[in-house]
């Protein structure tokens, strides 16, 4: 979930649960505890994991920066506890499905770097922060054609939406970078590793997904995963829920 400082309050929007549900799953919300008990405990019952868009950054003394001028807000509850839960899913070999903020805290756990701020690092960059309407899709990405994505996508590019004002910098170890923007920046990664199920966008496919086939293929397959997961003995919820 997301971490509402004002309020404290946990909220995740709707539209990712609501996904995950028309593909085939029951979603199953995480609070931000970090303990390494209750993450354990709880992926335990699990048979993949979404790691979803924040309002904050993630803390570049997490890859050995310091902030920049225009780093946004850091909230350590969302990545300390998203630290906890890709340690036990790296342990596991669980499905993970990385979205936005996801994306760029998963390669920073691999020993990635990140662009801290698009704009002023990068200033022949396309735009990045589209703003409204949200679910428009505003530029195109290459997609690697040997790439999982691109298998999904039927193709070698795709439209997609764009809220970010951070990027990948360096790629973490045993990933690789499976999706450009026309001014060169990463926008996917893919695990390394045969026969692994994890891959990370920086766009939002749960905006909107109803509207556009690369999305629902992307639950849809996150799901299957998922399933496959189940299959190899693990006692999860979401085959339980096939049989119910």
């Amino acid at each position: 979930m997301r971490h509402e400082l004002e309020t404290e309050r946990f909220y995740l929007a709707r539209t990712y649960s609501e996904a995950i549900e028309a593909a085939g799953g029951i979603p199953v919300h995480l609070s931000l505890i970090p303990k390494a008990e209750y993450v354990e405990t709880i992926l335990g019952k699990l048979d993949g994991v979404l790691l979803p868009g924040s309002a904050s950054d993630v803390d570049p003394l997490r890859y050995g920066r310091e902030p920049h001028r225009r780093l946004g807000a850091v909230h350590p509850l969302r990545d300390e506890t998203d630290a906890l839960v890709l340690s036990e899913v790296e342990r596991c070999g669980m499905p993970l499905l990385a979205i936005c903020f996801g994306l760029q805290i998963w390669n920073v756990h691999r020993g990635g770097t990140l662009i801290q701020d698009i704009e002023s690092e990068l200033p022949d960059a396309i735009r990045h922060e589209q703003g409204a309407p949200r679910g428009r899709r505003s530029h195109r990405v290459r997609l690697l054609a040997e790439s999982a994505l691109a298998g999904l996508a039927g193709g070698e590019s795709a439209l997609v939406n764009s809220h970010h004002h951070q990027a990948i910098e360096t790629v973490g170890d045993g990933l690789r970078a499976t999706a450009w923007t026309a001014d060169g920046l990463i926008e996917a990664l893919e695990d390394q590793r045969t026969g692994r199920w994890a891959l990370g966008v920086q766009w939002h496919p749960e905006i909107e997904w109803e509207q556009d086939a690369f999305s629902e293929k992307l639950f849809k397959s996150f799901i299957e995963a998922a399933q496959r997961f189940t299959g190899q003995g693990n006692d999860q919820l979401l085959l339980e829920s096939k049989a119910t």
